[in-house]
């Protein structure tokens, strides 16, 4: 990867709608090479998908909850129906894998504190292997997701 390519990363992750036209001419490329430069980024897995933001405030899911998780066990057979039974979750939106005092760490985006009990106890408490479920909410945010720093 070089630094044309971290270019077009950067680039992408600003608006990843632009035109391969308008994306070439803020790289420095004809629009032959850069789609073929962006076709490999894709094929190389370090472009993983495209997506549109939407504001969880604007469709109705004004709530995000951290959630951090222990399990009983770590027996691979328990870890992997708990991240099958999450990846399940609609109103999980990203969850990771930790290291540290919990096990993992889930956002959620819910309509209501109360829809949020809900979950809590219909889905999350659902799931064998829950040891502990400890909920942080977000009241504001100070920083948007942002592109990862590759230029």
């Amino acid at each position: 990867m070089d630094d044309i390519d971290r270019h077009i990363l950067h680039e992408l992750q600003l608006d990843g709608r632009m035109s391969n036209q308008d994306l070439a001419d803020r790289v420095g490329l004809s629009p032959s090479p850069c789609l073929r430069r962006v076709r490999l980024l894709e094929q190389r897995g370090l472009i993983t998908g495209y997506r549109a933001v939407v504001s969880g405030r604007e469709v109705g899911l004004p709530i995000t909850a951290f959630v951090r998780l222990r399990l009983v066990s770590h027996a691979p057979e328990g870890v992997t129906v708990f991240e099958e039974r999450v990846r399940a979750l609609p109103a999980v939106v990203e969850a990771y894998l930790l290291a540290g005092d919990h096990d993992y760490l889930l956002k959620v985006a819910v309509a209501s504190f109360e829809a949020y009990e809900l979950f809590v106890r219909t889905q999350l408490r659902a799931i064998p292997g829950v040891e502990s479920i400890e909920t942080t909410f977000a009241y504001g945010t100070t920083k948007p997701p942002s592109p990862l720093p590759v230029a």
